[in-house]
């Protein structure tokens, strides 16, 4: 009887995966794609350190220090901006390509930073966050060259580099901004000109618009996307480099009702369910660390919170680059993705637990023993992130890669204005009315992991074939 495939079909048997010939990685260009990555978190993280001193003097809150956290949240226009457009961009890369699309969305990110650092009213500051997130498309396109340049034999390692730089760039973005403000200040020296005190966060915007630009620059001069030798072919090169076997291409996309088949929409609901958790623990870690004793924190000061985060950071680009790639050609994508979900539900548990030990002896070895596993457990959630590209990678034709991961950056752009919202606001919610002791946070954010782990279980054993044209 003939054997029909179905979406459960595994792309390969792990062994016949191991066993196959490797492709090299095109390396100059997976670096060129790397910096494009950075240039996100760089933007995007940068404004933290000055952005509620910046509020503040502003003068819209009236001299209440208590209302700039109303204010200070414009990290989720960010965001929401790019969930307008994001999908739009990626469709556009999959008709005229990926450069030209990577290429505008470099030089809106840089003209919108260089207009934020030259803000003095709050709506200034609200149109040139939103017009980042307009203008910023390559987080879908990025992860669609990335398909575009790898096929199943070394996908693993392509992708496992992805959240290694957004680490990267997590933890340069809020050092530059930090280093870099009040310019007047710090260095009086070279920057004692009246601009810089009319304007005493441009510097860092400059700094970041500058990088944008270089990086801009070298996409344009350096970046080759891979040269289809006819329609349908599945064989492409990299100018300078041998063949390569890539993903089939078609023509041009499909309509966008085409793709929503089983295999992407639950390969976005567990994109989506992965990247809430991390961003739902990136907010509240360091809300926890700072926030006092007697109300469920453990009191740290600034200094200190910045090494546990700069070490929570570098802990997760050294996992990632070290380890990655290994545990999913060892175990399978699909294992790494649940083991990763999986230790979320550990993560939100030990909260609790280390406030409770806080409470009753302080901050003692216990705690920094457990904030120490948190970090480390963060690092393995991270892991996930490589494992579901890898399904949507493959989840509809090439021809319509970027689609898919437009579709997919939309949703997770939504989560990520909204999760962290969400997951300080139940906190301070637990606290104010007592619920469950103060940690009714952490019990609804381990429910929301066991829904994430039970979704983690649809997918397939192995990751699926390249999907047909």
């Amino acid at each position: 009887m003939e054997s029909i495939a179905h979406e459960g079909t595994a792309l390969l048997a792990q062994p016949a995966l191991a066993s196959s010939p490797r492709t090299p990685l095109p390396k100059f260009q997976l670096a060129i794609i790397m910096l494009v990555q950075v240039c996100e978190p760089l933007a995007s993280q940068s404004i933290y350190p000055y952005i509620n001193q910046l509020v503040s003097e502003l003068d819209i809150t009236g001299g209440d220090e208590k209302k700039v956290g109303y204010y200070a949240g414009l990290e989720s226009l960010f965001f929401l901006t790019e969930a307008l457009t994001v999908l739009q961009w990626s469709r556009a890369s999959d008709r005229v390509g990926r450069k030209p699309i990577l290429l505008l969305g470099l030089i809106g990110t840089s003209i919108s930073m260089l207009l934020f650092g030259l803000s003095r009213t709050f709506w200034a500051l609200v149109a040139s966050r939103c017009l980042t997130g307009l203008l910023n498309g390559n987080i879908g396109v990025m992860k669609s060259a990335m398909g575009d340049m790898t096929d199943p034999s070394n996908r693993a390692e392509g992708f496992a580099y992805i959240p290694v730089v957004w680490d990267a760039g997590a933890a340069l973005g809020p050092l530059v901004g930090g280093f870099l403000a009040c310019p007047h200040e710090h260095f009086p020296r070279w920057f004692s000109a009246q601009f810089w005190r009319e304007f005493p966060y441009f510097l860092p915007c400059l700094a970041t618009g500058g990088f944008v630009i270089a990086t801009c620059v070298v996409v344009l001069v350096f970046f080759k996307e891979p040269i289809h030798s006819k329609k349908g072919d599945a064989t492409a090169t990299f100018p300078g480099e041998p063949t390569r076997s890539l993903s089939p291409q078609r023509s041009g996309p499909l309509p966008l009702r085409a793709l929503l088949t089983f295999r992407v929409l639950i390969s976005i609901a567990n994109y989506v369910g992965v990247a809430f958790l991390y961003i739902t623990l990136s907010a509240l870690l360091p809300l926890f660390l700072a926030m006092p004793i007697p109300i469920g924190g453990v009191g740290l000061p600034p200094a200190k919170i910045g090494l546990v985060l700069s070490a929570y950071s570098a802990a997760t680009a050294l996992f990632q680059i070290c380890f990655c790639a290994r545990l999913i050609q060892r175990f399978g994508a699909t294992r790494v993705f649940i083991g990763g979900i999986s230790t979320s539900v550990l993560v939100f548990a030990l909260f609790p637990v280390m406030s409770v030990i806080a409470k009753r002896d302080g901050v003692t070895p216990v705690v920094w023993v457990l904030i120490a596993c948190v970090l480390g457990l963060g690092a393995l959630l991270d892991t996930a992130f490589a494992a579901i590209f890898m399904f949507l990678t493959v989840a509809a034709p090439a021809s319509s890669r970027g689609t898919v991961n437009g579709l997919a950056q939309t949703v997770v752009s939504a989560a990520k204005a909204f999760g962290p919202a969400l997951a300080t606001s139940l906190f301070s919610l637990s606290v104010e009315k007592n619920l469950l002791n103060g940690y009714a946070v952490y019990a609804i954010l381990i429910g929301i992991s066991l829904l994430a782990l039970v979704v983690g279980n649809q997918l397939p054993a192995e990751v699926w074939e390249e999907a047909d044209q």
